[in-house]
């Protein structure tokens, strides 16, 4: 007799189904996992015989086979546990294989019997759904992520026993029920907040642009400008997330292994050292997690100082940036995973920070300036919709009393909710920014009057402009155009987008 039990390998962003058959036959009491697993996987052996015997159940005296198929497909993850000691529970005559109905298997077992957390509860949960299954068993800590896959009955198990005493129907288990998390006072994030930043009304209205359309932002100015502010600032005024972009933003960090309970209710604010590698940023390694541009799918990548990142990191993030996807190809196969983040960057003017500045006189020689603005290159700076230089803040006006009615704060946020809408019902897709509009769309949507494309083929003449960024352009008047509520992109559009290209 063989028995199977359905389980799912998390594959990159997505998953697959995996059968796990057992076998029994007489000889010496082994147990034998084939399947191309990995060393979690090995080792699951030991793991799954205490689980059983200390749960009051009987482990066979016989030689076992178990087999993770496909087999050309690599396993790795301990939430095998669970399927494997059922297989055997069911190949021993101790569960029948029709009880176990249309349902899939998932968790991690600890020594005693009971379920431990998993990491990728959400894209187990998904491909079960997608491949027609009615129910899935997973440890009780990972049941709240799993719920915000709709369509699927989410079994909450505590230990082996519980499940094993459901299948048996001596006990129910019930489905997890999703509950719609208490909305939170926006003015409870982490500060800073935009008005906590002293003047830089221009930066700060460049920051409004970026954050409304989605586009990526280069902060340049001086030591204590108040740029890393105007980064972090940025996080608050960003719209709450829709179910959708909970779902997604939920499932790319329990793929990685950061979180195994929580649902994301916030953007993702993502700030990587300046010492972080290739790997760590685009994802990837002998087991592949997604990176830091993965990790702030749908929030800020924050690159603070991003002259002093090694010109490989940086040079990876441009296909990224154009495509909102990374593509991660190894010896074992290649994985995909979503990028569609705002990079907001931050440096200064030189080494020294003061060139330009009318206080304090800049010391660096020509060719350490000349150096310094080469670390970041052409395509990249291309590929920057916004570029803008906050000035140096009088220390007088530092210490004044500001009053605490987040006037600045709340004026933002409305404004870019509402282009939020805007884009939504433009694009038919809330997780489609102008920023990732195509050609065919700019034709549909981004209507330029005659001045304005005057304008516009003017400047480009005169600036020298690539086609990407005669593009940007556009696409960054279409998010002024929105913020005023114009359907037509005006001159006064065009004016203030060619304002924030780089100089």
């Amino acid at each position: 007799m063989v028995a199977k039990i359905m389980t799912v390998a998390p594959v990159g962003f997505n998953g697959s189904i995996v059968e796990v058959e057992c076998d029994s036959s007489n000889g010496l009491p082994s147990l034998t996992i084939v399947g191309l697993g990995n060393k979690a996987i090995d080792e699951a052996r030991e793991r799954v015989r205490s689980a059983i015997t200390n749960s009051l159940l009987d482990f066979p005296k016989k030689k076992l086979t178990i087999n993770l198929a496909p087999a050309e497909l690599p396993k790795d993850g301990t939430h095998y546990d669970l399927p494997i000691s059922l297989s055997i529970l069911c190949v021993s005559g101790q569960l029948r294989q029709d009880e176990l109905g249309d349902s899939v298997f998932a968790g991690e077992l600890a020594l005693d019997g009971k379920l431990r957390p998993i990491s990728g509860a959400i894209s187990i949960a998904e491909t079960a759904k997608n491949n027609g299954y009615k129910k899935i068993f997973i440890p009780k800590q990972n049941a709240a992520q799993a719920s915000l896959v709709s369509g699927i009955d989410i079994l909450p198990v505590e230990s082996l026993k519980d499940i094993f005493l459901h299948l048996k129907g001596e006990r129910t288990l019930t489905p997890y029920i999703h509950t719609t998390e208490n909305i939170t006072d926006p003015l409870l994030h982490t500060p800073p907040y935009i008005d906590d930043v002293v003047g830089q009304e221009q930066a700060k209205r460049a920051v409004i642009v970026a954050a409304a359309g989605h586009h990526n932002i280069l902060i340049s100015g001086p030591p204590g400008a108040g740029k890393t502010m105007l980064a972090k600032a940025m996080l608050n005024i960003l719209p709450d997330l829709n179910s959708d972009e909970k779902l997604v933003i939920t499932k790319l960090h329990s793929l990685s292994g950061e979180t195994t309970k929580e649902i994301a209710t916030k953007r993702p604010f993502r700030s990587p050292h300046h010492t972080s590698s290739v790997v760590s940023l685009v994802g990837g390694g002998k087991k592949p997690k997604p990176g830091e541009i993965s990790l702030s799918h749908l929030g800020v990548l924050f690159l603070d100082e991003i002259p002093e990142y090694p010109r490989s990191v940086l040079e990876s993030l441009r296909q990224p940036l154009e495509d909102k996807i990374i593509s991660v190809s190894r010896s074992e196969g290649k994985v995909i995973y979503p990028a569609d983040f705002m990079l907001v960057a931050t440096m200064n003017p030189c080494p020294c920070g003061y060139l330009g500045d009318t206080r304090k006189e800049c010391t660096c020689s020509s060719n350490q300036i000349l150096n310094y603005k080469k670390k970041l290159s052409g395509p990249l700076l291309d590929r920057i919709d916004i570029v803008i230089e906050a000035s140096r803040v009088p220390n007088i006006d530092i210490l004044n009393k500001k009053d605490n009615t987040f006037l600045q704060h709340t004026l933002a946020k409305n404004s870019i909710v509402d282009v939020y809408k805007i884009q939504t019902n433009r694009y038919g897709s809330s997780m489609k920014y102008n920023n990732n509009m195509t050609n065919r769309d700019i034709k549909k949507f981004a209507v330029l009057t005659e001045d304005s494309k005057r304008l516009l083929d003017q400047a480009a003449d005169k600036l020298a402009l690539s086609a990407r960024s005669y593009i940007k352009i556009i696409k960054v008047a279409r998010t002024i155009a929105d913020l005023d509520n114009s359907k037509n992109i005006n001159i006064n559009h065009i004016s203030e987008a060619l304002q924030y290209r780089t100089k």
